[in-house]
């Protein structure tokens, strides 16, 4: 079979395309078939090995697959390592049949973006209706999702992102208002675009100056959610005095905390393919690049060139 495979670590040019044996199931797994490979800003991380554990040589990168089981059931799948190839195996708990009405691309915007946008809005991130929400990266695969569920669930959406294009995306896709994140008085920015006031809950995945001016804003009570740092810019260090004087909460979420929990990832995906069929939630798919440019994705990636989920194509 055809696999990306990284045997030292680095930037994208470490990937090689490569023929491997097709993996053998272990106890309790199965072999599916690819169809679609989901790439996450976090398989970036994975070939440079400064992913939030340490990463073992040789590395078939990638977490998320769809594709047919021996009893030919169309599944998305977790997989621990080895997504970006042809075949792979996993536990049976972690597949979740694709529901008829959903395509490949569009299951694969549910399993880390759009699960991940679930839990940081709800679950982390308590949203109540009428509260104002700042969504940064907001045109790309979370952002995309989490601008719709915010609004579904009645939350004024602030949406963040580099591009004129992009922030048009987001008007689209239903935010209130748009800020420019490349504007150095960011947070005064976002203030302005809520009437002068501070926001309830801010999604965080970038770092650095970001995510420092976005501590500032927060209302007393606000959370600030963060799940990333594409920026791979830390930010401020914080005093815990700061958060006691303004109420003010930060919370880190790791999707991996919820596979191989049925309450927190299958049932999720199951009411996202449901929003999805009834045409409630609207899937962005960047692009599809072939198997064999995996490195040019993880470049337009790491370069903020996309916008919503970006996928790759095994057959080609």
């Amino acid at each position: 079979m055809k696999a990306i495979q990284i045997t030292e670590f680095g930037g994208p040019d470490v990937m090689q395309l490569v023929d491997l044996d097709v993996p053998t199931p272990g106890a309790g797994q199965e072999l599916i078939n690819v169809s679609a490979i989901g790439i996450n800003y976090a398989d970036t991380h994975q070939t440079e090995n400064s992913y939030l554990f340490p990463q073992k040589l040789p590395l078939i990168p990638g977490v998320e697959v769809v594709g047919t089981t021996p009893a030919g059931v169309r599944v998305l799948a977790i997989v621990e390592a080895g997504g970006y190839a042809q075949q792979v195996t996993t536990h049976s708990a972690m597949m979740i049949p694709v529901l008829d009405g959903v395509t490949d691309e569009q299951a694969l915007c549910m399993l880390v973006q759009g699960s991940t946008a679930w839990h940081i809005l709800k679950t982390f991130g308590h949203v109540k209706p009428g509260e104002t929400v700042v969504v940064h990266a907001a045109a790309g695969g979370v952002g995309t999702i989490a601008i719709q569920l915010a609004k579904m669930w009645g939350a004024k959406v602030i949406a963040v992102a580099s591009s004129e294009s992009k922030r048009a995306l987001a008007t689209s896709l239903g935010a209130d208002a748009v800020v420019d994140s490349t504007l150095e008085n960011l947070g005064e920015a976002i203030r302005a675009a809520n009437g002068g006031k501070r926001v309830n809950l801010i999604l965080e995945m970038v770092g650095g100056k970001t995510f420092d001016d976005s501590l500032e804003i927060l209302a007393p009570f606000g959370r600030l959610v963060t799940y990333g740092m594409a920026s791979r810019v830390a930010p401020t260090m914080i005093q815990p005095a700061s958060l006691m004087g303004g109420s003010k909460t930060i919370t880190g979420f790791w999707l991996q905390h919820c596979f191989g929990k049925k309450e927190l990832m299958n049932d999720v995906i199951e009411q996202l393919f449901a929003l999805v069929v009834e045409g409630k939630l609207k899937p962005v798919i960047g692009a599809t690049y072939p198997l064999s440019q995996a490195v040019s994705a993880h470049n337009a990636l790491r370069s903020r060139e996309t916008t919503g989920k970006i996928t790759l194509d095994p057959k080609a």
